[in-house]
């Protein structure tokens, strides 16, 4: 796992990846942290995210996605269904889902230049040690690099 500081979208959008994953959970809102970012930047990944099944645990461990074109430069937006609810503390981050995710996005994205966030370890209250383990494990062989958060000027 690489890591890099920056802004993943703005990145994202410059042509540093191919795909970008972000966390969300199952009840179609992509309301807060950087899923409202991708939100209001990718409208069309809410759109993907909407025509699934609000609320549905089947969802957990799953994937829906969006082809978006900014700046002439093609880009996979996924919203990875890592945590079944935002209400609530303690951890919300589901590390099986988690690691079903992964697992389905190194099949759909080999090769690919893959870009994400601290997922599950956020909002959701993820360990991120953990996290990033079944990331290792799970994308091991693949280019995809951490983004840590830092505003850009």
């Amino acid at each position: 796992m690489k890591t890099i500081q920056g802004d993943l979208i703005k990145l994202a959008i410059e042509g540093s990846f191919d795909v970008i994953i972000h966390g969300c959970n199952c009840q179609c809102t992509m309301g807060a942290g950087i899923a409202k970012s991708i939100k209001a930047e990718f409208p069309e990944a809410f759109d993907a995210d909407l025509a699934t099944a609000k609320g549905s645990r089947d969802k957990l461990g799953s994937l829906s996605k969006a082809i978006v074109e900014r700046s002439g430069r093609k880009l996979t937006v996924v919203n990875a269904y890592t945590q079944f609810h935002w209400r609530g503390r303690g951890t919300l981050a589901d590390y099986d889902a988690i690691r079903k995710v992964m697992r389905l996005i190194k099949i759909e994205s080999t090769g690919q230049r893959i870009g994400y966030p601290k997922i599950g370890a956020g909002l959701a209250g993820g360990d991120w040690e953990i996290i990033a383990a079944i990331i290792e494990e799970e994308l091991a062989g693949e280019d995809h690099t951490l983004v840590e958060y830092s505003p850009t000027p």
